[in-house]
């Protein structure tokens, strides 16, 4: 009868400490439930504000310059401003709440993780619009070197503006790296000697290789410059209209049908301009 009298005894006073620890932390619980509530509640709230001034002040118009672009290549990635910032707002409301609940319910390991992650979200917010900056910066400079490229007729615009995109591409996102406040510089040491060795032998090849092609363009540039389609000309004796002049001849129409002239030609020659 002891034995069982003891059992009883043990059940009662754990159920009884159950009990205690449970009306205890009760209330914890139910503020930090209500403190979630009201931070979805909010939440929800801040994220129809935030789209609603976004489409005000017209943000998805900047989305639309940067698809067009075509930063990320020919695919079907989209990327939505919009979408970014709304998703940032929404998960940095989200730890807020969830740290007060945290800190309501004592779990000060849990209150300090979180708190860390939102410290380091802000750097990392940076490191992505530096990111998406730089791919647009590097879009542009692209663009900008295949137009010069077609400007003077001239071949390889495609191969050299992708090769400067990629160059700074890798650049932006080893400084995207960093800003982020993730150690690169085993990879930026071994870019950069990869790199150079790269760009050291394409000038060696360059210079080797394409002088005459270099000197051609030079002309090219000479001649365009002082002469235009539908001028009559004179060049050593030849006497003709311009048809056209591209990077490496000149094309004359003259009484007995076109001529091409290459543009060395040209350039070292006397030409008279017959008005």
């Amino acid at each position: 009868m002891e034995t069982i009298t003891t059992w009883k005894d043990l059940t009662i006073n754990s159920l009884n400490e159950m009990g205690l620890s449970i009306m205890k932390a009760l209330p914890n619980i139910l503020g930090a439930i209500i403190i979630l509530i009201v931070g979805w509640l909010i939440t929800r709230l801040i994220v129809f504000v935030l789209k609603r001034v976004l489409r005000f002040i017209k943000v998805d118009k900047l989305t639309e310059i940067i698809n067009e672009k075509s930063i990320f290549g020919k695919t079907d990635l989209k990327f939505n401003i919009t979408t970014v910032i709304v998703g940032f707002v929404k998960w940095i409301m989200f730890l807020v709440f969830l740290i007060v609940a945290a800190d309501i319910m004592d779990w000060k390991i849990v209150s300090e993780e979180i708190g860390n992650l939102l410290r380091y979200l802000p750097k990392l917010f940076s490191a992505i619009a530096l990111f998406m900056v730089g791919l647009y910066i590097a879009s542009f400079v692209r663009t900008a070197i295949k137009g010069v490229f077609d400007s003077f007729d001239l071949n390889g615009g495609k191969i050299i503006s992708n090769l400067v995109f990629y160059i700074i591409a890798i650049i932006i996102t080893i400084t995207a790296l960093n800003q982020a406040g993730i150690d690169t510089e085993i990879i930026t040491n071994n870019i950069t000697i990869i790199l150079g060795a790269f760009l050291a032998a394409m000038a060696l090849a360059f210079g080797l290789g394409s002088r005459e092609i270099i000197g051609d363009i030079l002309r090219t540039f000479y001649v365009r410059k002082n002469f235009e389609i539908g001028d009559k000309v004179n060049i050593a004796g030849t006497e003709g209209i311009i048809v056209s002049i591209d990077s490496i001849c000149m094309t004359l129409s003259t009484a007995s049908g076109k001529t091409v002239l290459p543009i060395k030609y040209v350039a070292e020659n006397r030409i008279e301009i017959i008005e």
